[in-house]
Parts: structure tokens; sequence; C-alpha cells
């Protein structure tokens, strides 16, 4: 399943969201336009679980205080896929979450769901040595949150049967549960990889900080009513 749309206005400009969309597509670019010096970026900037539960510098050449790549880690992609899977998840559910607590608590949200995204892929995997990179830890976050808070809006999706495409209306609560069982199921036979591949204890512990941080959050921001028929 891939969402395309839902039905839920926002009320004020998504500043921080089309901020975040445009800082992380000028790095992609920015590392790209470097050759080889992209695949050095993913290295030093990406967060590398052995060196942060180990406190070693794996490169010494490429050295870089390991704890900040936490931070810098949500802002580097693998590659174009990946890149664009994640901006268009943030574009579509985003807006509503910003629109809800506010710009610069939005923001807050969005890096501390990153973080703890982070935090749960290295208690799982603390031996491993592969880098993680990518913004779907912070992204999850927001789907949490979105969830919890618009389960009844309609996200326009596009399903694949076989060979046949069809783009049907779903409520949210079932494509972003489907969502968040599907990285469970992938995410538990990963404890303690060291392998590559994909972070789905990230996915995990950026959706369920968000929806911990919004009930927090959400306390503190501005809430509007919505009506559905």
């Amino acid at each position: 399943m891939i969402p395309l749309k839902d039905d839920i206005p926002s009320y004020s400009p998504p500043l921080v969201t089309v901020v975040l969309i445009a800082v992380n597509c000028l790095i992609y670019l920015f590392l790209l336009s470097t050759g080889r010096g992209y695949d050095l970026a993913l290295v030093k900037w990406g967060a590398i679980p052995y060196e942060i539960t180990h406190g070693v510098e794996l490169t010494p050449e490429l050295s870089f205080f390991s704890p900040l790549s936490l931070f810098s880690s949500m802002f580097l992609h693998g590659g174009f896929f990946h890149l664009a899977g994640n901006m268009l998840y943030l574009w579509i559910f985003g807006d509503n979450v910003e629109d809800q607590l506010g710009h610069l608590k939005f923001f807050i949200f969005y890096i501390l769901c990153g973080l703890a995204a982070s935090l749960l892929h290295i208690m799982t995997t603390p031996n491993s040595q592969v880098p993680m990179v990518g913004a779907s830890g912070a992204i999850a976050g927001v789907l949490g949150a979105y969830m919890i808070r618009f389960p009844r809006a309609r996200i326009l999706t596009l399903i694949f049967f076989g060979f046949f495409i069809r783009i049907v209306a779903v409520p949210a609560l079932f494509v972003l549960g489907f969502w968040f069982i599907l990285q469970l199921l992938y995410a538990l036979p990963s404890i303690g990889s060291t392998s590559g591949g994909v972070a789905w204890f990230a996915h995990v512990g950026g959706f369920l900080a968000g929806i911990a941080l919004f009930k927090l959050f959400s306390a503190l921001s501005r809430k509007r009513d919505y009506y559905y028929e």
C-alpha cells in the first residue's frame, strides 16, 4: 500500500514540514554531487551502533563525535527511493500533526521521535557496524501521532492486487496500524543483527515515541475538532 493523500485540511502553513523536506532533499543532492564523498558521508555522519555502545571510533580518518550522529543521521538517505518514500509520508501526514502541535513543538517532536528511533535500533543491534541513516524513524513518529489523532481520516491509497492496481480511500487507523504491524513483524527477527538492511526497530521506536510524545505535547498545543460523514 502506498498512501497518496489524506482528507484532513490543515489550517496553518506547514512551514516546518516543508523546511524538513527541503533540507533532506538539498543534503541528498549536495552529497550526490560530491561523487565518492556521498558514501564517506554516510559512514561519517550515519549512526553506527557499535561506535555508540562501545565508545570507539571505527574510522579515525573520518572522526566525528558519535553521539551527534544520532541527529545527523536523520538527514541522510541511502538513495533516491529511500528519500522519496520518506518525503512522501512526511508530506502527507506531517502538515496535520504540525497543525495540531504548532511549528516549534512539531520540530521538537520530530527530532525527539528520531532520537528515540535511533536509540531503540542501537539497543537491539548494539554490535552492528553498519551506519544507520534516514528520516524514517522521525517520520514514523509523525505516523503514530497522526493515527491516534485522526484514526478515521480517509487516506487515498494505491493498493496492488497482483497485476491489478486500485486507488481506494482507507481509514488511517487501518493504513497506519497495518504499517506498524508489518514493521514489528520484520523487526523481531532482526534483534542482534550485525548485517545491513532496513532498521525496522527504528520504525517501531519512532512510531511508539510519536504516540507517547503527541499525547504529552498536545496538552500544550491548540486542538481542533473534525467531523466525518
